[in-house]
């Protein structure tokens, strides 16, 4: 069940920059190595109600409409287009402002949680994803969908934790180098293209 196929897949799926990734380096960015390990907690927080949902199976609603899923495929596509395109339009750089650090450990892991919390399309993820990795369909279901919920939040935490903590220590050469920043910016921008061009190819309904 927690095979070698699992964990390089997971871990590919974790490491795609997302909301939850740029909320975290940003923070590691912006504040300390404590801030940005309050941020991957709440991110990863922020996955549990997703992972409940698929276990129990609620996002079988999307499922059962070619049209909802359809319509949440094209939003998502728009949407992510539009991230990635104002990225690598916006000549700027990556705008790191000291004046906004979040100076709440608590504030940091509840907007954080709230990042993940307010995607709807993390449940039909883990309701698509996770069955992909069950032994055995019959028997022990819930239980290896626990399992692999759990493992799958452990490699989250840990990744983001590295995430952050890279971010801080590489902290004072991205701040004084515009340029690096722009490239930083622009390759976020051409990892959003890449996932709406990917979601547009996928033969999902």
């Amino acid at each position: 069940m927690i095979s070698y196929g699992f964990i390089l897949t997971s871990l590919i799926v974790i490491l795609i920059p997302g909301t939850g990734v740029i909320y975290t380096v940003s923070i590691g960015i912006m504040g300390s190595k404590r801030d940005s390990i309050a941020a991957a907690i709440g991110c990863t927080v922020g996955i549990v109600p997703h992972l409940i949902a698929s276990i129990i199976g609620l996002s079988a609603i999307f499922h059962m409409s070619a049209l909802v899923f359809q319509t949440i495929k094209i939003v998502g596509v728009v949407y992510l287009l539009y991230l990635g395109w104002g990225m690598i339009k916006n000549k700027d750089g990556l705008v790191i402002n000291e004046d906004s650090k979040e100076k709440s450990t608590l504030k940091i892991i509840v907007k954080a949680i709230l990042i993940n919390l307010l995607n709807p399309k993390l449940t039909l993820f883990f309701f698509s994803f996770l069955p992909q990795f069950i032994l055995n369909m019959e028997h022990g279901y819930i239980y290896q969908m626990i399992i692999l919920s759990i493992v799958f939040m452990g490699l989250t935490l840990i990744v983001f934790i590295l995430y952050g903590i890279l971010a801080n220590y590489f902290k004072s050469l991205i701040v004084t180098s515009p340029k690096l920043t722009l490239r930083i910016q622009q390759l976020f921008g051409l990892v959003f293209i890449g996932l709406a061009i990917k979601l547009v190819l996928s033969d999902d309904y």
